[in-house]
Order: structure tokens, then C-alpha cells, then sequence
């Protein structure tokens, strides 16, 4: 017994009302999920790849959508009355042009009946080389300030005996005889839709459209030699630790004479003993005497600019912070302006004191009514 077929907008998970637009995006849909060349020697795939190309054949044709409706599968039947009665008996499913549908999804001109895939930019066309990624550690100061620092890294540069062609001096680079000089190629072969043709890069030339006959023997037909090549790099003022700065043009060459890539730059910042940071304000912890907490006065702290002189409140409490407007980090591309910097102030309890200093704690505690 013959297997029972599914029905048609079951197969391509679409309601009886749907319109013409959501019948098609929905054969594109499993047409692309499902099509061999996505599959190869998947059967699975390729037997729901005819299923939803069958129910598409019919359901995207208003006439034949009509006959189905009303006849179901057995419009399509040329032994069954429905078949003679809707005119499609016999209907042959692999005749239908999907031209239009694979285009879309493939990028491909159809030539002779056939369908041609691939397409898309050519393989020979300029293109912007690589970039090359490297890593420099600075002082906390150098990222507060600003600073320049040299980078060595391995570079490809010009070849200075053929001058970039690849080809031993005296001989020239010739256009591939397998493309012409395109870069692409087309390999025909045939599939259950009939003929499919691919453009694929060239073999021979590996899409340059050019062939070296004699390679430089400096370079062996690259073009570029390995060297060490130092940079200098610019690391602006209020750079933070994991940022990265770009070098334009400082990278791999291009293929094809396109432009080089850029050199990549990630910035290691090392931790400061004393201060810390967090994005653009700076913290730091400084110690004040219980006696200058109580009485006032002044104490010199460190900053990132260098010494201050800092006005001590009298009655000032463990854990006071104190803020020094503009004496933070400067805000990248933002030039004058700054963060803050805050100071942490904490009262601190000596442990050993001298006998002079005891009778004269004893004398301010008996002055505040306290007995010890």
C-alpha cells in the first residue's frame, strides 16, 4: 500500500487561509533548511526537501491550490476521477521554475535550464589584510598621564627583491589560463532539479586570477617577507586597564592590493600601592592622630599630581571621606576634564604610649569626667 501523503499545508506549517507571501516564506524557510547542497547525503533531508517543494509546486499556483482544496491529493491523480475532473491529473512536480525562490536563498543565476549557484564578491577582488593583536604594560602613573611606549611585533614587509609581485625578478605574474584572470570558476553537476552550476574560487590560482610561473626566492611567491618591525604608540591620558588602542594600517598587508589591516594594541595597566582606581575617580587611605581628628589641622597627602596640603576638620571621625575636586583621572577625549580624587581619613589608636603620654590621656579623661 502506497504511503499516505501529507497534507500539503501541514508539510509547510501554514494555515488553509494563509496568503501567497507566508506560503512562500515558509517553503524558503525549509527550503533552506533542508535543500541537499546544505545536506550532503542526508536522505532524510532530502526527502522533506521534496515533500515542501512538491506542496509548494502546488500551493503557490492559485489554480492548482483551487483543485487541491477541493480534490485533495487525488487532483493530482490521473486514475482518479478528481484528476480528470481538475484538469492536473498526471501533473509533473518537477517541472516547476524555482528560480526565483533559490536566488533569494543562494544567490545564484539559472543558465541553460540549470540553476546556478554561488556568486556574491569575486574572490580576486582587493580585500583588507588581517590585524595583528599585541600587549604593553604600564605604570598606574603612565595610564593617569599619558605616555609612549615601542611595540615589536613580527610584520610582513614588502619584498624588497620583487618588490611585492611574488615573481623572481625579471619574470611577471601571468593571468590564470583556468579562469581568465576572474578568480572564479563554474563546476556544473547534476542534481534532482537538473542541472546545477556552482562558482567556486579558481583551483589553480586560489582566486588571484594570477599565476606565478617562477616565485621570488626571497619571498617563495608571497609577495612579503617575515621581519620585526617596531612601533611607536601613543597611550593618551586616563586609558584604563583592559582598554585597546588601534594603530590603522599597521597590520597584515591586503590581498589583491587592498589596504592593510590595523595593529591592536590592549593595554595592561599594573595596580598602584597606594591608590586606587575605578573609572574616573581615585581612592586612597590616609592615617590621622586621635589629636589631630579632635583639634583640627592640616596633613600632607599624596595625589597623582603630587603632595597636598589637606585642612583637617576638628571633630573629624574614623572613616571620613574628603573629596579633592579634579584630582582624578582625566576623561579620555574629554580634554580638561577630570574625576576626583577621595581620601579615606582614619583615627588611629596607638598601642604604646610612654608615660607622658598616659598621664596626659588620664588628665583629659578625668577633664571629661570619665575614671579609667
Amino acid at each position: 500500500m502506497a504511503e499516505q501523503k501529507r497534507d500539503y499545508y501541514e508539510v509547510l506549517g501554514v494555515d488553509k487561509g494563509a496568503d501567497d507571501a507566508t506560503i512562500k516564506r515558509a517553503f524558503r524557510k525549509l527550503a533552506k533548511k533542508y535543500h541537499p547542497d546544505a545536506n550532503p547525503g542526508d536522505e532524510t533531508a532530502a526527502a522533506k526537501f521534496r515533500e515542501a517543494n512538491e506542496a509548494y509546486a502546488v500551493l503557490s499556483d492559485p489554480d492548482k491550490r483551487k483543485a487541491y482544496d477541493t480534490y485533495g491529493h487525488a487532483a493530482f491523480d490521473p486514475n482518479s476521477a478528481a484528476g480528470a475532473n481538475s484538469g492536473f491529473g498526471g501533473f509533473d512536480f518537477g517541472s516547476m521554475d524555482f528560480s526565483d525562490i533559490f536566488g533569494d536563498l543562494f544567490g545564484f543565476g539559472g543558465g541553460r535550464g540549470g540553476f546556478g549557484f554561488g556568486g556574491g564578491a569575486r574572490p580576486n577582488q582587493p580585500a583588507r589584510g588581517q590585524s595583528i593583536r599585541t600587549g604593553v604594560r604600564i605604570t598606574f602613573e603612565d595610564a593617569i598621564k599619558g605616555c609612549k611606549k615601542n611595540v615589536k611585533i613580527r610584520y610582513k614587509d614588502t619584498c624588497g627583491k620583487c618588490n611585492g609581485t611574488g615573481a623572481k625578478p625579471g619574470t611577471q605574474p601571468e593571468t590564470c589560463p583556468k579562469c581568465q584572470g576572474r578568480g572564479q570558476v563554474v563546476m556544473t553537476q547534476q542534481s534532482m532539479f537538473g542541472t546545477i552550476q556552482q562558482v567556486v574560487s579558481c583551483p589553480e590560482c586560489n582566486g588571484s586570477g594570477k599565476i606565478i610561473k617562477e616565485k621570488c626566492p626571497d619571498c617563495r611567491g608571497t609577495g612579503y617577507i617575515q621581519t620585526e618591525k617596531t612601533f611607536e604608540i601613543s597611550i593618551p591620558a586616563g586609558i584604563d586597564d583592559g582598554q585597546t588602542l588601534r594603530k590603522t594600517g599597521a597590520g597584515d598587508p591586503g590581498v589583491n592590493g587592498g589596504p592593510r589591516g590595523d595593529l591592536l594594541v590592549d593595554i595592561q595597566v599594573s595596580q598602584h600601592p597606594f591608590f586606587k582606581r575605578q573609572g574616573v575617580n581615585i581612592y586612597s587611605t590616609e592615617e590621622i592622630s586621635f589629636a589631630r581628628a579632635a583639634l583640627g589641622g592640616t596633613k600632607v597627602i599624596k595625589t597623582v599630581d603630587g603632595s597636598v596640603e589637606l585642612t583637617i576638620k576638628p571633630g573629624t571621625q574614623s572613616d571620613t571621606k574628603v573629596r579633592l575636586r579634579e584630582k582624578g583621572v582625566p576623561v579620555l577625549n574629554r580634554p580638561g576634564e577630570r574625576g576626583d580624587h577621595f581620601v579615606n581619613l582614619v583615627v588611629t589608636v596607638p598601642d604604646n604610649l610612654n608615660k607622658k603620654q598616659k598621664e596626659a590621656l588620664k588628665a583629659y579623661a578625668a577633664a571629661c569626667g570619665e575614671e579609667l
